[in-house]
């Protein structure tokens, strides 16, 4: 655990700063109960053109929060950096859940994954926003590096098995895919 706080220390020492404090606040809102992947899934949704990718980011995300917040959370009941360690200030409201794995990580990532495996033009953007969010949730040291590592590897796997969960739904139930 002394090399995760190395790390976060260091993210501190060296990045810290009033203009970042705001950025990296805002970003890490985004990924607040999943709230954008949220948006993003139920927009996708609406437009029929990219209808099937919001199927698949849904489906995701509820995969994400099946696997991550409600099972493994719990299960692993890690406590939080901030907590192990005196006279670290954050300057974010405490989160309240367990800490391992990151839940920021793992939905974003769900959210990111498949929409990159179906359509790079939308997935990259997508997934340099996931990066970001996983990597604000450090810089406001309110996860371990190994949280953010495990929620990022749960939201790809969740993000693979939305997008092959939609593909299902869309080949056996709604209609059929011209090869």
């Amino acid at each position: 655990m002394d090399f995760e706080y190395v790390i976060l220390d260091f993210i501190r020492e060296n990045l810290s700063c009033g203009f970042l404090d705001y950025i990296m606040k805002g970003i890490s809102y985004l990924g607040n109960a999943g709230i954008f992947w949220i948006i993003t899934a139920v927009t996708l949704l609406i437009i029929p053109k990219t209808r099937k990718i919001g199927l698949a980011v849904a489906f995701a995300l509820i995969f994400s929060l099946l696997i991550c917040n409600i099972t493994i959370k719990p299960l692993v009941a890690r406590v939080r950096p901030y907590d192990l360690r005196e006279g670290i200030e954050l300057i974010v409201s405490r989160p309240t859940d367990f800490s391992f794995p990151s839940g920021h990580s793992s939905i974003s990532f769900a959210g990111a994954i498949p929409m990159l495996m179906y359509n790079k033009k939308i997935g990259i953007p997508a997934l340099i926003l996931a990066v970001i969010i996983a990597f604000s949730r450090l810089y406001l040291y309110v996860h371990f590096p190994t949280d953010v590592l495990c929620g990022m590897i749960v939201g790809s796997i969740c993000g693979v098995m939305g997008y092959f969960a939609s593909k299902f739904i869309y080949k056996r139930f709604i209609k059929k895919e011209v090869a």
